[in-house]
């Protein structure tokens, strides 16, 4: 949990049952025996509390909190172990499998085969009739080349319309815009359209980047100076708009964080121009009037999850790489999300926000913290197992993928029904007095408890060849 706990009275809750511990620390004990158990216990109990409990962690120690209004009540989530689903890298010239580096879209088509896309610099398709048999290594794509777009390009959402086309989103990184000898780039988000399951694209051009003027070339971060760029888009239930929920880099840190975006679905077909940001009326002199009013090429934004310290400082903090599906057992939108802790992006934890109304996009919940204490990767989301689910369309068990690889099953439980009535959760004070709503998860009997690792120990990486790879750097 990153935290010491001295003295702690807590209630743990194990499915239907409610046990009550009390650890005692620095008390005499004249039985070594019993205080050999009782420090055993206390390990135990502390793994178990670590567990149970989301932590808010470093971010609820800012002065500057997420603008999202929280939602109530809140669902619980469950977290078990499960065996290895590895979603398949592509292959290179030299013969070398590429990790994932980004979100990993997924579609059926209406024969029952699932497509799976993952990225490295370029994008790879695999396919087979579940998530579990999928071919490996991924084969590449081929999107035909525009003018325009220059660099790496990452297919990070797709949508599957009613006459089989396929539609996707990328995410690109144009070289050279801080000098030749520069590694820095501003991503942006292109539109393609596909008419063979993805094996083949049209680039139908770039639709949302940053401000002019809004790259900072003098950052301390270690991979953008500015742009707009890791995302993902989803259709909202009424069929009407694509959101697209995306990373903003600005050079001006009342602009950083995770915005919002929409397109009608009419203009999917040409999307250049079509997409508007989301944005708060008193920053936008609109006469108070908030809303979709901000181009996507160009316009400035609203941010859902402010960031929390500036991006280009080297101690940044901030929320980033959001994925968002629809749960159809909770009914609501769910977001999960990225937490970087410094200018190389060292991940503090993954998080996780709901929402049931798209249009508002202050009400997503205040992102909790997931209890997931391993070494952690990037770009955490949800897939569903079963036929028809994919990224965007989960039910109750869904698998948690984080890197392209999922260890876990997630479970999402309704508490605003009888289905948790007799499910007690213990609370826990925010720490210093915020009002930091508490999230809540329980451990079901049969699930196995991940191994805790206090992550404020890690070692952080120091050098560029220490530190972990993102977009081919």
């Amino acid at each position: 949990m990153g935290r010491s706990f001295a003295r702690l009275f807590c209630f743990v809750n194990r499915a239907r049952g409610l046990r009550k511990y009390l650890i005692v620390a620095g008390r005499s004990i004249a039985n070594s025996a019993r205080a050999e158990n009782l420090v055993e216990e206390g390990e135990m109990i502390a793994k178990m509390i670590a567990t149970l409990l989301f932590t808010f962690g470093t971010v609820v120690a800012s002065t500057h909190p997420p603008l999202a209004r929280s939602i109530e009540p809140l669902p619980v989530i469950e977290l078990r172990q499960a065996s290895l689903v590895s979603l398949p890298g592509g292959r290179d010239g030299s013969g070398r499998i590429h990790g994932i580096d980004c979100n990993s879209p997924a579609e059926w088509d209406s024969a029952g085969n699932l497509f799976v896309f993952t990225s490295s610099q370029w994008p790879y398709r695999s396919s087979g009739s579940s998530l579990f048999d999928l071919t490996f290594p991924a084969s590449p794509v081929t999107i035909w080349p525009r003018a325009d777009v220059r660099g790496g390009q990452w297919i990070e959402a797709t949508y599957r319309a009613d006459d089989g086309a396929l539609y996707g989103w990328y995410h690109n990184e144009p070289p050279g815009l801080c000098g030749g000898g520069s590694r820095l780039t501003a991503p942006r988000i292109g539109a393609l359209v596909s008419r063979d399951d993805g094996l083949t694209w049209q680039d139908l051009g770039i639709v949302l980047d940053a401000p002019p003027g809004s790259l900072y070339c003098d950052t301390r971060n270690f991979f953008f100076a500015g742009g707009n760029g890791d995302f993902s888009v989803i259709l909202d239930l009424s069929g009407r708009y694509f959101y697209f929920f995306i990373s903003t880099y600005h050079r001006q840190f009342g602009e950083q964080g995770v915005a919002v975006a929409r397109m009608s679905f009419d203009d999917r077909d040409d999307p250049a121009g079509k997409v508007w940001k989301w944005r708060d009326g008193g920053q936008s002199g609109q006469g108070g009037q908030s809303g979709w009013t901000e181009p996507g090429l160009g316009g400035r934004v609203t941010t859902t999850f402010p960031a929390l310290v500036d991006w280009h400082r080297v101690n940044a903090n901030a929320f980033w790489g959001p994925s968002v599906h629809f749960n159809t057992h909770l009914g609501t939108y769910v977001m999960l999300l990225n937490h970087a802790v410094d200018k190389d992006w060292a991940q503090e934890g993954i998080y996780i926000s709901f929402n049931s109304n798209l249009e508002d996009p202050l009400a997503w919940s205040a992102p909790q913290r997931l209890p997931i204490y391993q070494q952690l990767g990037w770009y955490p989301q949800v897939i569903g197992p079963d036929g028809g689910e994919t990224d965007k369309l989960a039910g109750q068990v869904a698998r948690l993928f984080i890197s392209g690889r999922s260890l876990w099953e997630i479970v999402f439980h309704r508490t605003d029904n009888n289905e948790e009535e007799d499910l007690q959760i213990p609370s826990r004070p925010s720490p210093r007095g915020r009002g930091v709503p508490i999230a809540r998860e329980t451990l079901r009997e049969g699930a196995k408890e991940p191994s805790p690792i206090d992550f404020l120990r890690r070692r952080r990486p120091e050098t560029p060849d220490q530190r972990p790879r993102r977009n081919g750097q």
